[in-house]
């Protein structure tokens, strides 16, 4: 059984945050350490303690079998475990300037409750040098313990992709640090207890936060670049996919699609790296020229569904118009920085009257992050034009001709996701 080898006792872990990343790790680990599942939501935590999860990323089955994990919003529960791994959000705010106000208040938390001898593994996505000189000092103010003496921190950063059945916690590569070579074997030996995959240790919990930042920076530049492309070809009357499959026949060509950039990390991440940047004298050109390139997509996808209306005559005052989808992916009920948002906010903007339909969100949570009312099922053959903004298994099984049939006989279909056939929409990015 592997022990905290600074409290020379068993491992009893704490998991702070229980979303996307959090649960799934904490019902990983319980299959070896009595773990809590902590989380400020009273309502979170009756609805895991009652065995549902609405993000749907541990089904009931996993929850009734984690026999070693309680549930629980109240910290004082948190002063029995001598390992915490915060998971909270670390998202962007309205300036798109990173917000780390979750981190801290979890950092308190951790402060509060940590025994001589505990380790703090932060999951969250940070910019460089975050753990050590901005949540670690936090951690030592409260608890009143000596940083790498007393306590001690290691990072190990979330590589969790929600709604994807295929590539899960056990079977991706976890890379772990720690603030000492001692830790750092520690929280090596830890996740590797869950990660089938394995583990790659890096040398320092500044190089593990920076590794973090790029994978999904790297990926926005990539899919920017593909954008860029498309609106090209749009002005070129060409058809970007069609482009892309013939390119895509070289054994080097990467194989990217255009589309929206939303989520909790693609759309975010990039700003985190920048902020750091900008803070040590550097202005990032190419990163921040890619995240202007995918911001804009969702505001010329609602452009282009006006112009088409126009030409065939329609005003866009008025007209009906539904979006087939709000969560940031498909086959997912994540609503964290969708960019579908942008999309019926720029129709808005053009007076017309826009329904959004989407099976996997939950309504209360749309209403109160967006202030959207979902429509239950579309009216029937009332469309002026139809946004298929995301793939989910559901409109896919409807069938083109299904989807169609939800709008007027000369309704536009902007098929977002190229999800279609091409000769049954209209436009495509």
């Amino acid at each position: 059984m592997l022990q905290n080898p600074f409290t020379n006792s068993p491992v009893r872990l704490a998991v702070l945050g229980l979303g996307y990343v959090g649960l799934p790790l904490a019902v990983a680990f319980a299959d070896h350490f009595d773990v809590v599942g902590f989380d400020i939501s009273k309502d979170r935590v009756a609805e895991l303690s009652g065995g549902e999860d609405r993000t749907l990323e541990v089904t009931p089955d996993e929850l009734k079998a984690a026999k070693r994990l309680t549930f629980s919003s109240n910290a004082e529960d948190l002063k029995a475990c001598n390992v915490f791994v915060v998971t909270v959000p670390t998202p962007i705010d309205a300036h798109k300037r990173p917000d780390i106000s979750a981190l801290l208040a979890a950092s308190r938390t951790v402060g509060a409750a940590i025994p001589k001898g505990g380790v703090v593994v932060y999951e969250s996505t940070v910019y460089p040098g975050a753990t050590e000189d901005d949540c670690v000092p936090v951690v030592e103010k409260v608890s009143g313990l000596k940083f790498n003496e007393d306590f001690f921190a290691g990072y190990s950063p979330e590589r969790a992709n929600p709604g994807d059945p295929n590539h899960r916690l056990s079977n991706i590569i976890k890379v772990t640090a720690g603030s000492t070579p001692q830790v750092a074997d520690f929280v090596d030996a830890l996740y590797g207890a869950v990660v089938v995959a394995g583990t790659h240790k890096a040398s320092s919990i500044r190089v593990a936060e920076a590794a973090k930042v790029i994978e999904n920076t790297q990926r926005d530049l990539n899919i920017a670049l593909i954008n860029e492309f498309a609106l090209i070809f749009n002005r070129m009357g060409l058809d970007t996919q069609e482009v892309l499959a013939a390119a895509g026949t070289k054994w080097n060509f990467l194989k990217f699609t255009p589309g929206l950039v939303g989520g909790h990390c693609i759309g975010v991440d990039p700003y985190y790296l920048t902020h750091k940047a900008q803070a040590l004298g550097y202005h990032p050109q190419v990163i921040l020229a890619g995240r202007r390139i995918n911001d804009l997509m969702g505001g010329y996808v609602a452009r282009e569904l006006i112009k088409e209306l126009i030409r065939r005559g329609g005003t866009p005052k008025g007209s009906r118009i539904l979006v087939m989808g709000l969560a940031f992916k498909e086959n997912c009920p994540d609503l964290r920085n969708t960019r579908v948002i942008d999309i019926i906010h720029e129709l808005a903007e053009y007076n017309a009257v826009v329904d959004v339909w989407d099976p996997w969100v939950d309504a209360h949570e749309a209403h109160e992050e967006y202030g959207l009312d979902l429509v239950e099922k579309p009216d029937a053959g009332a469309y002026d034009a139809i946004v298929m903004a995301v793939a989910h298994k559901q409109f896919m099984d409807m069938g083109a001709a299904k989807v169609r049939a939800l709008g007027k006989p000369q309704v536009v279909v902007f098929d977002v996701k190229s999800a279609l056939p091409k000769a049954d929409s209209d436009l495509r990015l």
